[in-house]
């Protein structure tokens, strides 16, 4: 197994001020505009572009929200044991808002036609965008693009992408592992 980091934890924290600032440009002061991590590794750049937009960039009440897909993806009942839920966390609803759904990797699409389903429990909204920290482009099943990407990576065959972050792994990193 052979393990190349594809964004160290200086490079990860570049890259994540790029994102926010994107953001920024195009969703100014946030009033319209929602940000929703996919469940379960979402939450992770959720939390912390919601935390630099706040505290680096001056923006006032950015909404935050959590969302789990477990039970709205074509794949629910095929694993051999049964899927843990996580859970959702929207105290907001998200009729004629913006959403940016964000991920941190963006692999065959699933997931993301999986969130666009489930938000709809929590109103219509105006329009979604999709921010993801890694997209691995040559890995998708449905037509799905990412708005905003912090790097595309050409992974192969059993390559995975494996992402870590700070607060739950004890570290900021993005490795290619090659099984």
């Amino acid at each position: 197994m052979s393990k190349k980091v594809l964004l160290n934890t200086k490079e990860v924290d570049i890259t994540l001020h790029r994102l926010a600032c994107q953001l920024i440009e195009n969703h100014d002061n946030f009033t319209e505009t929602v940000l929703i991590g996919i469940q379960p590794r979402g939450k992770f750049l959720a939390n912390r572009l919601a935390k630099m937009l706040s505290e680096d960039y001056k923006i006032k009440d950015v909404k935050l929200g959590h969302l789990d897909i477990t039970f709205f993806r074509d794949d629910f009942r095929r694993g051999e044991k049964p899927l843990e839920a996580n859970t959702t966390e929207i105290d907001f609803i998200v009729e004629n808002k913006k959403v940016v759904f964000i991920d941190d990797v963006l692999y065959t699409g699933r997931s993301i036609r999986a969130a666009l389903t489930a938000i709809q429990s929590f109103g219509r909204p105006k329009e979604i965008e999709l921010l993801a920290l890694i997209d691995r482009r040559f890995s998708r099943h449905l037509p799905i693009q990412p708005d905003y990407r912090g790097r595309q990576v050409d992974a192969i065959n059993n390559e995975k992408v494996v992402v870590q972050w700070q607060e739950n792994d004890g570290k900021d990193m993005v490795y290619l592992i090659n099984n």
